[in-house]
């Protein structure tokens, strides 16, 4: 076996989400949210280029070599799949493999609320997924689609940089699209699926302002449209899609919003009390018709208060989640105070 099968295979074993390889250094795993140090030599300029070699494609090695960077999945055999970024630094080439899990789990599995269940059979408008990168949104989503693709009869085509859960047709046909090798842009599948008859479509990314318009309009057309952002809370993910317009385009574009948007959830990982795993805590913001007129009315910063008190519709702010998880005693104290947005009342214990 090659050493880049080796180091990939350990990163299963080990239940690693992510392997690092950086020219210079050692190869590094994160278990749990944690890095750890691998027990062998640093890699050198010969062993990474190697490495490249054994996992870029003719065609992707001629992009790497253009853009100097490249962001694509691969298989390990039948043993795995991963999403894979290469890059170049200071000292040479770096790499993060993340792995892909084969099983898509269910929203119950992930230990969710059931309102994701609920969200995901809406008929129409806009969904949002956002958090930092490595937070479990692309889990969460595929959870979401499984569950529409296992109990209704529609067509879902997603559009994603890289595609990482594979899913299979069940009760909804099932088209998956990859930036770079089935379409060139976000935008270019965007105004692409409006004609291919979707009910849901599922945005990898919503990276640009013309994204993010397209996004929009296909909610308010008529279709269940599910996308991520970098955005760490609901208002915060309200205010990043209004600022990406010019100033002339907000009115309209608060309008558009307030009519198509569904829900925001934020999501953060934290690691479990146990140390076997991680457990996703939620903000989860409902476009009732109060968040609707706020957001119509340029009042987002009074979005939190209606989080509070909107239990009973599915909402609750992070710090409510936070709560739960430490009722269930499946996180520590400790961590809950680091994502905490009041980190205050966890460390008197007010919670």
């Amino acid at each position: 076996m090659s050493i880049i099968s080796n180091l990939l295979e350990y990163a299963l074993k080990s239940g690693a989400s992510d392997l690092h390889l950086s020219v210079g250094s050692t190869p590094m795993v994160r278990i749990y949210g944690e890095m750890k140090r691998l027990d062998m030599a640093s890699l050198d300029e010969a062993t990474m280029d190697a490495i490249a070699n054994d996992v870029l494609g003719e065609n992707q090695r001629q992009i790497f070599e253009k853009n100097l960077e490249i962001d694509f999945s691969t298989s390990l055999e039948d043993k795995g799949r991963f999403r894979v970024n290469f890059f170049n630094q200071l000292n040479g080439v770096s790499a993060v493999f993340r792995t892909i899990p084969s099983d898509i789990l269910s929203v119950e599995e992930l230990g969710l609320p059931t309102v994701f269940n609920q969200l995901a059979e809406k008929e129409k408008g806009l969904i949002l997924l956002t958090g930092p990168t490595g937070s479990g949104k692309s889990t969460t989503l595929a959870a979401m689609i499984d569950h529409v693709n296992a109990n209704f009869n529609k067509h879902i085509i997603t559009v994603e940089d890289p595609v990482e859960y594979f899913h299979t047709s069940q009760s909804c046909l099932i088209n998956q699209r990859e930036l770079g090798q089935s379409t060139h842009s976000f935008k270019n599948a965007l105004k692409s699926a409006l004609r291919e008859d979707p009910d849901v479509i599922l945005v990898g990314e919503m990276r640009d302002l013309e994204t993010i318009q397209l996004a929009l309009t296909a909610a308010e057309t008529g279709h269940l449209v599910l996308s991520t952002l970098h955005t760490s809370s609901a208002v915060k993910t309200i205010d990043r899609i209004i600022d990406v317009f010019p100033t002339e385009n907000k009115s309209q574009i608060r309008s558009m919003l307030s009519e198509s948007l569904v829900a925001v959830i934020a999501q953060k990982l934290l690691r479990t009390k146990n140390g076997k795993g991680r457990v996703a805590a939620s903000e989860i913001m409902i476009a009732n018709t109060a968040v609707r007129n706020l957001i119509r009315e340029d009042k987002i910063y009074q979005i939190p208060s209606l989080i509070q008190g909107g239990s009973k519709e599915g909402m609750q702010t992070l710090d409510m989640d936070l709560q739960r998880l430490l009722n269930q005693g499946l996180i520590e104290r400790a961590d809950a105070i680091q994502v905490a947005d009041n980190a205050e009342i966890f460390e008197k214990g007010i919670f």
